[in-house]
């Protein structure tokens, strides 16, 4: 069962001025050359240019999060698509 996200004021977006909407996100990071994604993270998403915040304490916790090394092992894992952009495509 998700947790009920708790009413926060992320104000208005940095970029377009657009109000901040509360959502879940997930989050990608790349550590020591490893994609870790953290799922269902509380965040200011703007509806308009897509920018994402969190507040401080979201922040910490994420930190405190990727840097447990022993739960990012028994963590389940995903497989993605990697492509290599080819600048002479590009040029055509």
């Amino acid at each position: 069962m998700k947790k009920e996200i708790i009413g926060y004021d992320y104000g208005e977006c940095e970029i377009c001025d657009t109000p901040m909407q509360e959502k879940r996100i997930k989050q990608d990071f790349w550590i020591r050359g490893e994609l870790i994604v953290v799922e269902d993270v509380p965040a200011g998403v703007c509806p308009q240019c897509g920018e994402k915040v969190v507040k401080a304490d979201v922040g910490r916790w994420i930190m405190n999060l990727i840097e447990d090394s022993e739960r990012i092992a028994k963590a389940p894992k995903i497989s993605v698509p990697a492509i290599k952009f080819d600048i002479e495509e590009v040029r055509v």
